[in-house]
């Protein structure tokens, strides 16, 4: 508890000295990957404090040959029968532990929606930090030009800055947990389906919900709903209508749908 809230100051300039959090797809507390969407949820919670987060099986080229430059978190869970208790800790390359939150609680009956909100209770160790990173300058004069690789989105560090901004317009209670209802889109859906769709070609962030995903633009406003399925990276959602699918595929996302007849491909770009 001290070190999470009584030496702020301190351990944030510690933190600024880490380029990357590094998330893993499955923490050890569980037995299956992205149980109960802890992993998803770490990832989006410290997103959201501003941290440049990646999973460990989808790192950039700069942070797969020097690990020192990542930390990574992990999710202690202490729960018991009555209640569900996690903490997240950060741990350097060393296996150091550098940071740990306080312990998140809810007595929430369902492990999806209590997981969420312990999660969420715990993160309040790193709100307010404004982390920027700040390499040393050993690391400025070696350090090559990198390219930042999201696996699922690969864009520019500059893009990614602005977007993220505009992302935290929203509250997180109502990008998560409410789950609003979407304002018209850009879908074309039911009498319309004579007009030519159209699939924004921008970034869309896809957001947990009971049972899948919500994407939505920098607004923001949904954009389409995935339902999760038992094969991984694999949705199902309504386009135009009809039934459609989305999958990852070659590193990238399509929605998959019938047109006349004909089975029709669109590429999204999103960021889980």
């Amino acid at each position: 508890m001290l070190l999470a809230m009584g030496l702020g100051g301190a351990v944030n300039a510690q933190l600024n000295n880490y380029k990357y959090i590094i998330v893993p797809k499955k923490f050890d507390a569980f037995k299956s990957v992205n149980e109960y969407q802890t992993s998803t949820l770490v990832k989006y919670f410290f997103e959201q404090n501003g941290f440049n987060v990646v999973y460990d099986d989808a790192m950039p080229v700069d942070l797969a040959g020097n690990r020192c430059l990542g930390l990574i978190a992990d999710l202690v869970d202490d729960s018991s029968l009555f209640s569900t208790k996690v903490t997240i800790t950060l741990k350097d390359c060393n296996n150091v532990e550098v940071f740990r939150s306080v312990e998140g609680k809810s007595k929430i009956k369902e492990y999806d929606e209590a997981y969420k909100d312990a999660i969420q209770k715990a993160f309040v160790s790193y709100a307010g930090m404004d982390y920027a990173y700040e390499p040393k300058k050993e690391e400025v004069k070696s350090e090559a030009p990198v390219t930042v690789s999201f696996k699922d989105d690969v864009k520019s560090v500059e893009k990614e800055s602005k977007e993220h901004v505009v992302e935290q317009k929203a509250t997180l209670e109502e990008q998560v947990y409410k789950s609003v209802e979407p304002k018209p889109s850009s879908i074309v859906r039911g009498s319309d389906k004579d007009k030519m769709a159209t699939i924004p070609t921008s970034l869309l962030y896809a957001q947990p919900t009971e049972n899948g995903y919500q994407l939505v633009d920098s607004t923001p406003k949904v954009v389409l709903r995935l339902e999760a399925t038992s094969m991984e990276n694999v949705f199902m959602t309504d386009f135009q209508g009809n039934n459609a699918v989305v999958f990852q595929k070659d590193g990238k996302w399509l929605l998959e749908y019938s047109e006349n007849g004909k089975k029709v491909q669109k590429e999204l770009n999103i960021k889980f």
